[in-house]
């Protein structure tokens, strides 16, 4: 009699235990450094163009993707991928005290300040990219496929409730009377706080060791990923991902349309920032009920709707001159479909890449799209050149495209 197979219900390991409260450490740090909604309004508060503002994201997930197909061939042949998460941990650490040191000091040179505070992003960047792709072997290893839906879904369930309350700290240090640039100072060492804590929570995982594996270089990845592009399911989702890579373009300028355009106070963007983590643990209850019922393809199809509503909304609350309350369906539709792509993603991703080429299949994936993640600095040159309506329905239109693309990927995936 075959033995069933592990429980999608059954209490979590200490392993998972770990990993889902480095999940909501995480998105409590996300709270107080989201990139879309405070840092833009950091840096639209230092006066900064919008190509400018356009690189922040583009940074933070360009960063996080373009270091990956190096990472894969320096982490194969390691049984144990934890003590490069720990390094690079380490090094995100020193760069998020750099910003709050950068912020607090020298917010009354703008273009340096600027300058110095995007170094620092960058260098955070590619130690998150390094990083990201041992925690996934780690969580590949430590969570089963079966598992692994409701392994994320709790992660972000529950994270999103606890960033919920770092949207209000959000509003209410913005609205209060410590001045500019100590009020965002404070939120960005908060965030600090929570990072730290959620990475080291992490690197506390018992990691089961690897088979060897022969080591690699560069030059072998780069060599394999013709090979890696012949199966006809990850060429399809890089297709997708790509298109949901440039339809990205629009996102940091939700926040810095209601400020500049719609003239909307500060203290909003602390209201965003609720609105974006409180819409996420409802989203969750949704995406892993999809998930666990439909499988990562519909999910990626469903988020690409509600992605594409959102610069829509922006545009038609512009249009009638509605009120900011109005405005936060721009960031509920945003964060519906982000926590759905992060869930989505993450398992097709997982269940195409055979266990021997995980970490090519995760590398090159990355790699590739994170170049495509620059596509917020077209947007920035595109606000500046023709405003921000242009990149809106532009936008649109590229969420448009990879739902239609999503018609092609595996269905059982």
């Amino acid at each position: 009699m075959t033995a069933a197979p592990p429980s999608s219900r059954a209490p979590w390991t200490p392993n998972e235990r770990l990993g889902i409260l480095n999940g909501w450490l995480v998105s409590v740090g996300d709270g107080f450094l989201s990139v879309s909604v405070v840092v833009a309004g950091f840096a639209a508060r230092l006066g900064a163009p919008n190509f400018v503002i356009g690189l922040l994201p583009a940074i933070a997930g360009g960063g996080w993707m373009l270091p990956q197909l190096l990472v894969a061939a320096r982490v194969r042949p390691l049984a144990y991928k934890l003590p490069v998460y720990r390094s690079a941990a380490l090094v995100r650490l020193l760069t998020y005290l750099a910003m709050v040191v950068v912020a607090a000091t020298l917010a009354d040179r703008p273009a340096l300040c600027l300058t110095l505070f995007v170094l620092a992003m960058m260098v955070n960047a590619l130690a998150s990219g390094v990083a990201g792709l041992p925690f996934l072997e780690v969580v590949s290893k430590t969570v089963s496929s079966e598992r692994r839906p409701r392994f994320f879904a709790t992660r972000n369930l529950w994270g999103g409730l606890l960033a919920f309350g770092a949207g209000l700290a959000v509003r209410g240090i913005l609205g209060s009377d410590l001045a500019f640039p100590y009020n965002y100072a404070l939120l960005f060492l908060l965030g600090t706080i929570a990072f730290t804590v959620g990475y080291g929570v992490f690197g506390r995982v018992e990691e089961p060791p690897d088979e060897p594996l022969p080591p690699g270089n560069l030059r072998d990845e780069l060599r394999a990923i013709p090979q890696t592009l012949g199966d006809a399911h990850f060429r399809a989702f890089l297709q997708v991902r790509l298109l949901l890579a440039a339809a990205s373009m629009a996102e940091p300028f939700y926040a810095v349309y209601a400020l500049r355009d719609l003239h909307y106070p500060a203290a909003t963007l602390g209201t965003f920032v609720m609105a974006l983590t409180g819409a996420a643990p409802l989203s969750n209850l949704l995406w892993r009920r999809v998930a666990e019922r439909k499988g990562s393809r519909r999910i990626i199809r469903y988020a690409s709707v509600s992605a594409g509503l959102a610069p829509l909304v922006a545009l038609t609350v512009g249009a009638l001159g509605l009120p900011s309350l109005a405005y936060l369906l721009v960031f509920v539709l945003s964060s519906v479909a982000l926590q759905g792509f992060n869930l989505g993603h993450t398992n097709h991703l997982l269940n195409i890449s055979p266990p021997e080429s995980r970490s090519r299949y995760i590398g090159t994936l990355n790699t590739l799209v994170g170049a495509a993640l620059f596509a917020p600095v077209a947007g920035g040159l595109l606000a500046d050149a023709a405003g921000y309506a242009a990149v809106f329905v532009l936008s649109a239109a590229l969420y448009a495209a990879a739902w239609w693309a999503c018609g092609r990927l595996r269905r059982d995936a």
